[in-house]
């Protein structure tokens, strides 16, 4: 059977954004926290995720950060969490909310990354140092985790071609991109750009307000209008919840072309295995949250990063972040049991419910 995992380091992407900065260029550079307080165990850690409807931010990050920093602190420190609902306006309150509580630190998934600037400038103001979570966000944040955005585009592109061989070029495929809001996206998008242009006909492309599904069923919708049916090879979908809105206007319109993917959601995990949907990429959720905390942490007490944050990486505002970029997988009918389900993320009897046994059979998931 054709293995299609493919495991990336995150090396690479943190020294070339780093190359023009260094972090004596930048007060949201330093390696220690603004307060000049130092404090023990009992902290409290201001947690802020930026919607619920993707799976991953209620399901996986928030309970891990809650661990982490529970067994960093002795059980000692509070996490102090809100969800923005993808609602920028609503994420600036919570930040002035947490200011007002006096968190020791904030753990940040920015709805919107640049306009969350001047609340992190709130923040660093009050004292209170800032962790970009997942998303860089742009004033002067502290410290940095996620994954190497690019190359999650990379390896949604290569996946693509592979699944496309010799048909790459028979007809057209469609793009549909992440929110413009979300600078991840504008970093996925530039990879897949580099591994797919040249090699493949781009027929449609789009930028999907607010990642919502149904914003990309509607745009998918539309291409398949502009396009025809028989003309459309493949999708390139930035993350699962898009690719289950894509497959669903594809379905109507009878067509069945490969559609790539993002998060390893259970849903296209259950879509890959009924050969649905091609792929995803797995980006183990818990190395990431882990680092936040162990961050957060040693920020709110006060302790330098330089033994935890190896790499550093520059957004538009700040130089040289510390910062922690985790690896990233390529997950296919063939890995699903060397990734998802062996590190813990989903059981086989929650993948292989009773509408995908037979397909879970016939891939040898058991």
């Amino acid at each position: 059977m054709r293995r299609a995992a493919v495991v990336v380091a995150a090396g690479a992407m943190a020294v070339s954004l780093a190359a023009c900065g260094s972090a004596k260029e930048s007060d949201g550079g330093s390696s220690k926290s603004s307060g000049s307080e130092k404090k023990g165990d009992d902290i409290k850690v201001g947690l802020l995720l930026p919607e619920n409807q993707t799976a991953r931010y209620e399901k996986f990050d928030r309970p891990l950060i809650e661990k982490k920093v529970a067994e960093l602190t002795n059980n000692k420190g509070k996490v102090v969490y809100a969800n923005a609902k993808q609602d920028a306006s609503l994420q600036s309150q919570q930040v002035d909310t947490m200011i007002t509580n006096k968190v020791d630190v904030l753990i940040l998934d920015a709805v919107d990354a640049a306009a969350i600037k001047s609340s992190v400038q709130k923040a660093k103001d009050a004292g209170i140092p800032v962790v970009a979570y997942d998303r860089l966000a742009q004033g002067p944040i502290d410290a940095y985790t996620s994954f190497d955005n690019v190359t999650v585009g990379k390896t949604q592109g290569e996946a693509l071609l592979e699944a496309l061989g010799d048909k790459a070029k028979s007809g057209k495929i469609v793009m549909m991109n992440g929110s413009s809001t979300d600078p991840n996206a504008a970093q996925f998008k530039q990879g897949a750009h580099e591994v797919l242009d040249g090699k493949v006909d781009i027929g449609k492309e789009y930028d999907t307000k607010e990642w919502k599904p149904e914003n990309a069923n509607s745009n998918m919708e539309g291409a398949i209008s502009a396009l025809g049916k028989k003309n459309i090879v493949g999708v390139y979908s930035a993350n699962d919840g898009m690719a289950g809105g894509i497959i669903t206007a594809l379905k109507a319109a009878g067509i069945k072309v490969p559609v790539t993917g993002q998060d390893a959601e259970l849903a296209g995990v259950q879509r890959i295995v009924a050969g649905e949907q091609y792929m995803s990429v797995y980006k183990p959720y818990a190395p990431e949250a882990d680092a936040a905390a162990e961050m957060a942490v040693a920020l709110a007490q006060g302790k330098s990063l330089d033994s935890i944050a190896k790499d550093k990486v520059d957004s538009p505002t700040t130089k040289g972040v510390p910062s922690i970029l985790v690896e990233v997988t390529s997950l296919t009918q063939d890995n699903i049991q060397d990734t998802v389900v062996k590190d813990g993320v989903y059981t086989v009897d929650e993948i292989c419910t009773a509408q995908y046994k037979k397909a879970c059979d016939k891939i040898g998931l058991k």
